[in-house]
């Protein structure tokens, strides 16, 4: 069965309430789909695989991969799907070892989005839409800053892709400047019905 996009989220929220893990979801969602358009790939798929990665992460975070595998077979997702999926925690919790470029891109931007996101909402505009890679590249260097964000990992992914790590920060900027309202990083002017009085 190829899920759909409407199947994949409603899924997300079955086993997760919390709004910072689906806004994170979408984040990698539409990061996914930016990066399937560069390589030409469909972004539909990339997209879905994007949603549906930290499936099983609120429920069963000690089984992290473990859960969402079984959930997504007896959803009859297809093994490529699942694979993928079980790959961005390569080295964490996985031994599967991203080989495809769209498990290499997921690898490597599912921490990247969550550096972007603090760095975007430590600034007074809180918007992610006057955000620069110069800014991300500032907080890269803080070890203290979005700690869980694990550099050498977007490094290594970044490496993995064959592409230079300023280009991926960049590129994952751009696609979540798409779907900033969606993530909460649309700025006050928009979550502050106050901001434009």
């Amino acid at each position: 069965m190829i899920p759909t996009r409407d199947e994949a989220f409603a899924l997300l929220r079955q086993y997760n309430q919390g709004e910072s893990l689906v806004k994170h979801a979408l984040s990698v969602e539409a990061v996914m789909r930016h990066f399937a358009i560069i390589y030409q790939e469909d972004p539909e798929k990339w997209g879905i695989i994007g949603l549906a990665h930290d499936l099983d992460y609120e429920q069963y975070p000690d089984q992290h991969c473990t859960m969402t595998r079984k959930i997504l077979e007896q959803e009859n997702w297809p093994e490529e799907y699942i694979r993928s999926i079980v790959s961005h925690a390569w080295g964490i919790c996985s031994d599967t070892e991203p080989v495809h470029m769209m498990e290499k891109v997921l690898f490597t931007i599912d921490e990247l989005t969550g550096l972007i996101t603090a760095s975007v909402l430590v600034r007074p505009s809180r918007s992610i839409m006057d955000l620069e890679l110069k800014s991300v590249k500032k907080k890269w260097h803080i070890k203290s800053f979005a700690a869980g964000a694990n550099r050498e990992i977007i490094e290594k992914g970044a490496a993995m892709m064959g592409k230079d790590l300023d280009y991926v920060i960049q590129e994952t900027i751009n696609a979540m400047k798409g779907v900033a309202g969606d993530i909460g990083l649309a700025g006050n002017a928009i979550n502050d019905p106050c901001a434009a009085e």
